[in-house]
């Protein structure tokens, strides 16, 4: 085997030219790029269950997906994150806890350090791919990396070029290039860098260093956070958002944060998926910039999800799972010893119905759903523009706290555009546009409540499924924008006085409390928790997003 992977490494087919390598300051001769999934499989298998996370690469489950592990890191680590201040990023970069600046020197140190790691490896791998279905819209994207499982990983989550378009798009120069040299732990000792691990990115040199973390999701979210600042730029709006599409061609894109459903809702057998994840909105309609799927794993069955269950096969990559036995390499999806955050990468082919090319025309719905454990909020509600502006820069839900902290209250969480860790400029730049884009084109926005009714969590109910899914079948149908409408007090929120198929008296959260006046109070709660938030977005925000809030 080592015999026929050498003879690989310095195969000319696929090779870089000598000059690009060293252009990056790169002369590692043991390369391979784009290498074919059973490639990959054969050197991901020469270490099986080995102590060190860097070489315990080998297993592979009984349905035939590769088995990997990060190491110490099992997801990302957001406070890592770096982005280089320099004199175009200095003004145009939201600065803060999301976006810490680095300078370019420091930046420059971890990249001599990472470049040196690659270069001293046995095999270098590099993966070109892109970033976007829309053609005329996509990033070319070159990752370096050590690990075969780290090189499948971004086969998945990038758009496989042909062989005609690697010879048209990427002989030359690329768009944006991703170093990988994760098993390096990064300097503390170089100013800016704050522990081990740090993922910078330099927007105006088009390159990301990653030391510390072999955590596969960085390289996928540092994407994703790169087409947030580059994107726009053409005018072109990037959502963390999942996209459908029926059967006459409508496009819905649906947002939410862990918990509210989004997955499940998004996997609609009457409707194909066009992405699970990130999208683009473009002059062209929508389109998905992933070429994959990065699922959770905990606790999956085939019952509750049959998609991503079948989706675990050759080809796909298994990351930070136990087995229920060494000898079987059947996986339990209970078993969270290593982290609750297992996770499974495959192509968007895995799933069937899955649209491809990966592109709908402009959104005839967008819904933001909302986990709320206060239990306050309408299970539906249509916005306008500026309602809509509001709502998506304060990216709400709530969550229960862990019962091993002893409490038991709702908590609630906010996040700027449903995704504000991966956000390099201010939210409101993406709000405007949004608002701009459904102007334009007639979208409508709709907050769904897919937490709780009659009572804050404790007391009250989730609701059903069956009820939420009623409710997005007749937006789809147009039955609800066709309807009456009754205000909600406080959010001053649009929300139906029926719909098919969902009893009336739960369409007004407070004829569903039994105590009116504990809803008064939690309701307000809830309003002054909005506007609390609001105040770090203000200074941005115009008077009429602003007045789209609650009222007390």
């Amino acid at each position: 085997m080592l015999h026929h992977l050498r003879k690989f490494m310095y195969s000319t087919s696929k090779a870089l030219p000598l000059e690009q390598l060293t252009r990056w300051g790169l002369h590692n001769t043991a390369v391979i790029r784009n290498a074919s999934t059973p490639e990959l499989y054969e050197i991901h298998a020469m270490n099986p269950f080995s102590a060190d996370p860097e070489t315990r690469q080998g297993s592979i489950s009984n349905t035939g997906a590769m088995v990997a592990y990060s190491g110490k890191r099992t997801g990302r680590s957001p406070k890592d994150k770096r982005v280089v201040l320099d004199e175009q990023t200095e003004q145009e970069i939201w600065w803060g806890n999301v976006n810490i600046p680095i300078s370019k020197k420091s930046h420059n140190l971890l990249e001599q350090i990472a470049l040196k790691f690659l270069n001293t490896r046995p095999r270098l791998f590099v993966v070109d791919g892109y970033a976007g279905w829309d053609p005329q819209s996509r990033l070319r994207i070159r990752v370096f990396c050590t690990r075969a499982y780290h090189a499948l990983f971004m086969q998945n989550m990038l758009i496989k070029p042909t062989n005609e378009q690697l010879k048209k798009d990427f002989s030359d120069d690329v768009d944006f290039h991703i170093f990988n040299a994760g098993p390096m732990a990064a300097p503390k000792l170089v100013e800016g860098v704050g522990s081990e691990t740090c993922v910078s990115v330099n927007l105006t040199d088009k390159k990301m260093v990653i030391l510390g973390t072999q955590y596969a999701g960085e390289m996928k979210k540092g994407v994703f956070g790169v087409t947030h600042y580059m994107f726009p730029k053409q005018g072109i709006l990037t959502l963390h958002s999942s996209a459908n599409e029926g059967e006459d061609g409508d496009v819905t894109l649906l947002f939410g944060l862990s918990g509210t459903g989004k997955t499940t809702l998004s996997a609609d057998p009457k409707r194909k998926l066009i992405g699970d994840d990130e999208h683009g909105w473009s002059d062209n309609g929508i389109f998905n910039i992933e070429g994959g799927c990065y699922a959770k794993c905990v606790d999956l069955t085939y019952e509750k999800e049959p998609e991503i269950y079948d989706a675990i096969k050759f080809g796909a990559v298994l990351e930070n799972i136990e087995f229920l036995s060494k000898d079987s390499r059947e996986v339990d999806y209970n078993n969270i010893s290593i982290t609750e955050n297992t996770r499974v990468s495959y192509p968007l082919d895995f799933i069937p119905g899955a649209k491809n090319p990966a592109v709908g025309g402009h959104p005839k719905n967008i819904l933001f759903l909302t986990c709320d454990a206060y239990g306050v909020l309408p299970p539906v509600s249509l916005l306008t523009p500026e309602q809509a502006m509001y709502h998506f820069i304060t990216g709400y839900t709530a969550k229960v706290a862990g019962t091993e902290m002893g409490v038991k209250e709702p908590v609630a969480t906010f996040s700027a555009c449903f995704g504000e860790a991966f956000l390099p400029l201010h939210p409101t730049l993406y709000a405007t546009m949004l608002a701009d884009k459904m102007k334009q084109h007639g979208t409508k926005c709709w907050l769904i409540n897919t937490g709780w009714s009659g009572g804050k969590y404790g007391v009250g109910k989730r609701m059903s499924l069956k009820n939420t899914r009623s409710i997005i079948d007749a937006i789809h149908s147009g039955e609800l924008a066709n309807g009456e409408f009754d205000n909600f007090e406080i959010f001053n929120l649009r929300i139906p006085k029926r719909v098919t198929g969902v009893p009336d008296q739960i369409l007004h959260p407070k004829n569903t409390w039994t105590n009116k006046s504990e809803f008064d109070r939690t309701l307000r709660s809830l309003g002054e928790k909005f506007q609390q938030n609001f105040q770090k977005y203000q200074n941005k925000a115009s008077p009429e997003v602003i007045n789209a809030g609650p009222k007390l």
